[in-house]
């Protein structure tokens, strides 16, 4: 099979409360991190003026969704509570949709009564990085919120999954992973299902570009791939530079991972997200 026929082959759509977004050409999720210690942007967006800001960037700069982070997952990052996270939703959830009504929001959380109140306050997807793992009410509570729910890939937690990295056969396991989590949201009624690989999570640097490399064995589950490389260790550490110099190498993987089947960019910088798409979609269409 040529890479034009992979790329953009299959037609992938989302159901976002009645609003129906057409997959079949990728679409950029920018991060919003609403917290003081996220690896990145950790502490750049929790006043309301600095947040209003970037989200109006991203809008204009293409970014479909906007995905809503209040609890920290890098590794070893801080434990919080369920009130606090909930604190810092209901803030930036309601100061985003008063100024900015259209726009799609996610909410990245593992916690079933936080993706509660946020769609609540306006978000319409759950991005759960735990795979429903760390809240055994996720999928009853997704399924009765009725919203598309992006499934990822990780062992343990953001504090120890470092310690989870030994796997008999990787991508293997991953499918068999997905495959049964898949089934089991569709038994609770879940319609709109997607997947993400959790680079980073519970994974080593190696495994991290294995992954890229045969993310198109991922296609099998014929479901929306979404991918978050953005300016992560599998970058940096590779380059032996910082976060704050790896948007290139994030552009080169980004657009790897479009080449392999990725629906989805999770992104902190979503004019070049949008740029790779537009050559790599020029390039293979």
């Amino acid at each position: 099979m040529e890479p034009k026929d992979k790329f953009f082959s299959t037609k992938k759509t989302l159901n976002v409360k009645g609003q129906l977004i057409n997959l079949t050409h990728p679409s950029v999720m920018g991060i919003l991190n609403v917290t003081p210690d996220s690896f990145y942007d950790g502490n750049k967006y929790t006043c309301e003026q600095s947040l209003l800001r970037q989200v109006e960037k991203m809008i204009e700069e293409g970014a479909i969704i906007i995905d809503v982070g209040a609890y920290s997952s890098r590794p070893g990052a801080t434990h919080i509570s369920e009130e606090e996270e909930a604190k810092r939703v209901r803030k930036a959830l309601q100061a985003i949709t008063q100024s900015f009504p259209e726009v799609i929001l996610s909410i990245d959380t593992f916690r079933a009564s936080i993706a509660k109140l946020a769609v609540e306050e306006g978000a319409s997807i759950v991005n759960d990085i735990s795979g429903g793992a760390l809240d055994q009410k996720m999928f009853k509570t997704v399924a009765a919120l009725k919203v598309p729910y992006v499934l990822m890939h990780m062992r343990g937690t953001p504090q120890n999954m470092l310690q989870h990295t030994h796997y008999d056969n990787l991508l293997v396991e991953m499918i068999t992973y997905f495959q049964k989590k898949v089934y089991q949201l569709m038994q609770w009624g879940v319609k709109d299902i997607i997947i993400d690989p959790g680079f980073g999570f519970a994974k080593t640097v190696t495994q991290n570009y294995k992954i890229l490399k045969n993310l198109n064995y991922l296609q099998v589950l014929q479901l929306p791939i979404l991918i978050g490389i953005s300016r992560k260790s599998m970058i940096y550490k590779m380059l032996g530079r910082g976060p704050a110099e790896a948007l290139n190498g994030t552009s080169v993987l980004n657009t790897l991972g479009l080449m392999k089947g990725a629906s989805i960019l999770r992104v902190h910088d979503v004019r070049e997200a949008i740029e790779a798409i537009t050559l790599v979609k020029s390039t293979f269409n």
